[in-house]
């Protein structure tokens, strides 16, 4: 669905539909994900053509392999044929090197050595396409933020690595949007990230703490953001089930800064751990739900594609 732009005098209303999905689009090391578009893998297709089914302005992808050309995600935007002439891609912290024995296992630069699991720099990093213009002048990256730094942090001195661990694994960014018509502009920020799982770790709950840290900066970032904005991310974080802080991520779904349109749905369809929710579309309180829906399973997926139809209320104009 285009937007639908709706005139008064002074006032602008805007409807848009979003989508979040965590589906793998990454491959095990660099430019193999570009090959197998371009030999359009029947994945890939099945992929793309689920999101032109969506339709949606905006699409976040939580897993999809970076490269600093754009050209990768280019080709994918090709597939989906949507008209989404805005692209970006967003590096993560995953397969960074640290030089340090991150996992304790005796072994150095193994993908559980880097700043966050991943083969190569740029592996399972994250991708905006919309239809409306990116102010890439004002992206914000907080990856770099380390975690002995988070207030009110969970790391404690016997973590490896610590003087150079970042907090951030799968990326926190804030991707500014501009919403534009004939007699207004109205920029909308995006909130784009892929926070670590709290397993694959023992006692010392290492993963468990970052990830519970992970969120707590989308806390914070949250507290100085203005509106209207929408946190597109996956935490991996069920407030009701599995492992990890789930207390934090109840807190979270409860800020009066955002309505929850998903409320208890599921968007993981593990056979172990079992079922969660892990992947989260919160717009401002600024916006109406219009409707909210989780998609059927696609074939061979574990994650579902979730959309949210929004409405911008009626703003004055300057």
């Amino acid at each position: 669905m285009l937007a639908i732009f709706l005139y008064a005098s002074n006032a602008i209303a805007q409807e848009i539909r979003v989508a979040l999905w965590h589906v793998p689009l990454m491959r095990d090391g660099p430019g193999l994900l570009l090959r197998d578009l371009i030999d359009t893998d029947a994945t890939l297709m099945a992929i793309a053509d689920a999101l032109a089914v969506a339709d949606a302005d905006i699409i976040v992808l939580t897993r999809f392999d970076y490269d600093a050309s754009g050209a990768t995600l280019r080709a994918f935007a090709d597939l989906v044929d949507g008209g989404h002439a805005h692209l970006k891609a967003l590096q993560t912290n995953a397969g960074i090197p640290t030089r340090f024995d991150m996992d304790g296992d005796g072994r150095l630069g193994e993908p559980e050595d880097a700043q966050a699991y991943g083969r190569f720099p740029g592996q399972e990093a994250l991708a905006v396409l919309s239809r409306f213009p990116i102010n890439t002048a004002g992206l914000r990256s907080f990856n770099d933020h380390l975690w002995r730094d988070a207030f009110d942090g969970l790391s404690v001195e016997a973590d490896a690595g610590l003087e150079v661990q970042r907090l951030s694994s799968g990326g926190h960014w804030i991707v500014p949007v501009i919403l534009s018509g004939r007699k207004a502009l109205q920029n909308l920020s995006l909130l784009v990230g892929h926070a670590g799982p709290p397993v694959f770790d023992g006692p010392e709950d290492r993963n468990g703490r970052r990830n519970r840290d992970e969120l707590a900066l989308w806390t914070q970032i949250i507290d100085g953001l203005g509106s209207p904005f929408l946190f597109m991310a996956n935490t991996n974080l069920d407030p009701e089930r599995g492992e990890g802080y789930r207390a934090s991520m109840a807190e979270f779904l409860a800020l009066d800064r955002m309505i929850d349109p998903l409320r208890g749905r599921i968007t993981a369809h593990w056979i172990k751990p079992g079922p969660m929710r892990v992947s989260y579309i919160l717009p401002s309180a600024e916006f109406q739900i219009i409707h909210a829906r989780v998609e059927p399973l696609l074939e061979g997926q574990q994650h579902s594609l979730i959309i949210v139809d929004l409405k911008l209320p009626e703003t004055a104009l300057p």
